[in-house]
């Protein structure tokens, strides 16, 4: 069972225990907007998304993680470095990915929990490139990869539905030449309030 810690968060591979919390994200517009083409998603969505996930770690190694705030033991969203076969162009490659619930807004969990997911990537999984992917109007999914350190690429559109999206992207040189990035403060909540990360950004449905 892979866990990953940081000073707030447990990052764990999802079981029913966060079904709620899934289902409430895709059913919220907002959390929404600039995932897949921007519509909700059903409730049982939320249980084939954990199935998926909990099949890709035993294929890959790596997939999807849920994030539950250590104090209170609530699953706050998810993380995942996943395969985005949604975008064709971009493969071979893997995807950081986010998803978080608007309570959980403006806490800087997102910025915290990929920082570590993204260590875990490069130094567990001998990857050597992640990108992510976020739709060209979502500038708090770019901030946040700002501060990953990944660097913007190009723009394209997603085949299935059209929308523009922007790619970012790191190598392990260059994540390695950051330096343990977990070993810095894990978030300055002033600045992530303002930039109200978690509202989606990664990984299409």
């Amino acid at each position: 069972m892979t866990q990953l810690t940081t000073a707030r968060l447990l990052l764990r591979r999802p079981d029913e225990n966060d079904l709620d919390a899934f289902a409430a994200m895709n059913a919220d517009p907002e959390v929404m907007r600039y995932i897949g083409d921007g519509s909700v998603l059903p409730p049982e969505r939320a249980a084939a998304g954990i199935a998926r996930a909990r099949q890709e770690w035993d294929e890959r190694g790596h997939g999807l993680l849920s994030v539950v705030v250590r104090e209170t033991g609530r699953t706050a969203g998810w993380v995942a470095l996943a395969v985005p076969a949604f975008l064709p162009e971009v493969l071979p490659a893997v995807e950081i990915g986010w998803r978080f619930g608007r309570p959980h807004w403006g806490h800087g969990y997102a910025t915290e929990a990929a920082r570590r997911l993204l260590r875990f990537g490069f130094t567990e999984c001998g990857l050597d490139r992640v990108v992510s992917i976020r739709h060209v109007d979502n500038d708090r999914s770019r901030r946040v990869m700002d501060k990953l350190g990944l660097r913007f690429a190009f723009e394209t559109v997603v085949p299935a539905h059209g929308r523009p999206v922007a790619v970012h992207e790191i190598t392990e040189a260059e994540h390695r030449a950051l330096g343990d990035a977990s070993s810095a403060p894990a978030v300055q909540v002033e600045d992530e309030r303002r930039a109200h990360d978690g509202d989606g950004g990664g990984r299409d449905e």
